[in-house]
């Protein structure tokens, strides 16, 4: 299994014989104000053959039309709220799946469960706020996938069902990461900070952890790189810091088998 770093929650996984995408978003900037700081780590007009988008949700910074528009004929594995709206936007390949739903791609299958997250896109649509995560699993390799959530007691529950539940360890959890500042408590009731990625790397007893969702856009709260270096501070000392796995964008970590992995 392969990992590939393009940047904020947009991975390239390679497993089962199957190019995964997750929450592709390729733009210069996020709105008018939001530049991006670092260039993907796969251009779009790279990517090899695609097999299947995985979306979270329906945020500006996980879901980018123009790399739906360029990846026509790849099935968008979306909460079901948004697949229906993807649909009425003219994107046929839109595939729901809801929270206990899987689907197979070849010899891989894709869990989902529900995050805790407000995805909605706009403001004003609140009914389409569904948020997934996902669990790739070929029964020789799992990848867990956050999307953007919390950190509840729920939230390993898709990992504990598939995995753990039947005497496995899970390969590598994929987690986004993010800066609270103090003067916004509530962040922390939709995001991961640092500290909480951690913790839910523990929780999952993943054999890896690799951080997502830092030094792509700044952000009005804080920069690209805030996140990272706070955790790059708490890693230093992390009993397993070994195996938190920071890929700049157009690095890739392949996991080989439990008895060792490479970065490239």
């Amino acid at each position: 299994m392969r990992v590939t770093y393009i940047g904020h929650a947009t991975l390239l996984v390679e497993v089962g014989g199957q190019k995964i995408l997750t929450d592709p978003n390729f733009e210069p900037a996020l709105g008018r104000f939001l530049a991006r700081v670092s260039k993907p780590g796969i251009e779009l007009d790279a990517l090899p053959k695609i097999d299947a988008i995985l979306l979270s949700h329906a945020h500006a910074d996980h879901l980018s039309f123009k790399a739906l528009d360029a990846l026509r004929g790849v099935p968008v594995v979306s909460p079901p709220v948004v697949a229906k709206w993807l649909h009425k936007l003219g994107y046929p390949d839109a595939v729901p799946l809801a929270p206990g739903e899987q689907l197979q791609f070849g010899e891989l299958e894709v869990h989902a469960s529900e995050a805790t997250h407000r995805g909605n896109r706009y403001g004003v649509d609140r009914w389409r706020s569904a948020a997934n995560m996902y669990l790739l699993d070929t029964n020789v390799f799992s990848c867990f996938f956050a999307g953007d959530t919390a950190l509840t007691p729920e939230t390993p529950a898709l990992v504990e069902r598939h995995v753990r539940g039947r005497g496995r360890q899970l390969d590598l959890a994929l987690l986004p990461i993010g800066h609270a500042p103090a003067w916004k408590p509530g962040f922390r009731k939709g995001h991961l900070t640092s500290a909480d990625a951690l913790a839910l790397f523990e929780q999952l007893d993943a054999r890896y952890f690799i951080p997502y969702h830092w030094g792509t856009f700044n952000h009005v709260t804080s920069t690209a790189f805030d996140a990272i270096t706070r955790l790059r501070s708490q890693v230093d000392t992390h009993v397993r810091k070994t195996d938190v796995k920071i890929l700049e964008p157009g690095m890739s970590y392949e996991v080989e088998s439990a008895a060792g992995s490479r970065a490239l």
